[in-house]
């Protein structure tokens, strides 16, 4: 078990989801299923670190609102340490909201992250101490630029590992400066097109992109495939892991899941293939929960799939 925690910096918010019963119709109010749980890519990754029994520390910002104190409820509860949220009197809690048609395939979504303008670079600066005490460093890319920036030059200073999420298309790209810097990635198949340049449709491809990434200087690349399942590349090898068939639920939180997975394994001195392998365990799990995070998840659990 790894002595020290890892410090989670991005985002956290309120997800609500609404799942549609029947064909939707537009400009009119349709029949569904309504639910919101805590989420945010860094929250979800701090929670599932924490049931998996890892020192954490949530690096964030949460407007003082109900849903900023049902956040750090949550996260109390299950042992992330949140000494470190900001509290935004100007913004208010993240929040999320996502569309699903009767096949539970996402539609649409939108989300509000202003507060993650609280977080800057003159703000990490001054929460240095943390990161040079960290075994490692988990950022998602909500963060602006700036502040990506100074937890890199951070990190680098002191030679902390950083693992970092693209969290979406339009946010990936605010990675590609620092790759040689990342310890791990963990892009889906169109943010590994923004990190590579290259098209990413086929495992084969994704296999090489995870190859190019490592060329640029990452240490682990892990890029997810939905039901293809993941694949991954280091400097000495490459593979990939099939997706267990499985009646999903709900695809939010599943690759933060994913990510913690392989992040609470490599600190434990996992191998990597073996660290990816539970990793896609996690995601199945998640998969199969209204919850951006499986609330009995556990490192039996994970073993005993």
């Amino acid at each position: 078990m790894s002595d020290g925690y890892v410090l989670v910096i991005g985002a956290a918010g309120i997800d609500t989801k609404g799942h549609a019963l029947a064909p939707l119709l537009p400009g009119t109010s349709n029949p569904g299923r309504i639910r919101s749980t805590s989420g945010g890519v860094a929250r979800n990754i701090s929670e599932n670190l924490a049931r998996l029994g890892q020192d954490v520390v949530l690096l964030s910002a949460i407007g003082d609102d109900p849903s900023g104190r049902r956040i750090r409820t949550r996260l109390e509860q299950v042992g992330v340490d949140t000494d470190f949220l900001m509290v935004s009197q100007k913004y208010r809690t993240a929040a999320y909201i996502a569309l699903y048609d009767e096949q539970k395939a996402l539609i649409h979504s939108l989300d509000d992250m202003r507060v993650m303008a609280s977080i800057t670079a003159q703000f990490i600066y001054r929460q240095r101490g943390l990161i040079h005490d960290a075994d490692m460093v988990v950022m998602d890319s909500n963060l602006s630029a700036a502040a990506i920036n100074s937890v890199m030059k951070q990190a680098t200073a002191k030679n902390i590992p950083v693992v970092a999420d693209p969290t979406s298309t339009s946010l990936a790209a605010k990675l590609i400066p620092h790759l040689k810097n990342l310890y791990m990635v963990t892009p889906n198949a169109a943010e590994a097109e923004v990190l590579t340049g290259g098209t990413v449709k086929t495992r084969g491809q994704a296999i090489k992109a995870a190859q190019k990434l490592v060329t640029k200087g990452i240490d682990i690349a892990v890029v997810t495939l939905a039901e293809k399942g993941v694949v991954y590349a280091t400097s000495d090898t490459s593979g990939h892991v099939p997706a267990l068939s499985t009646n999903v639920v709900d695809i939010t939180g599943a690759s933060d899941a994913l990510s913690a997975a392989i992040i609470f394994a490599l600190l434990n001195d996992f191998p990597v293939d073996e660290a990816v392998r539970l990793g896609a365990g996690a995601a199945f799990l998640t998969l199969q929960t209204e919850d951006s995070v499986v609330n009995d998840l556990t490192l039996d659990l994970l073993y005993d799939m």
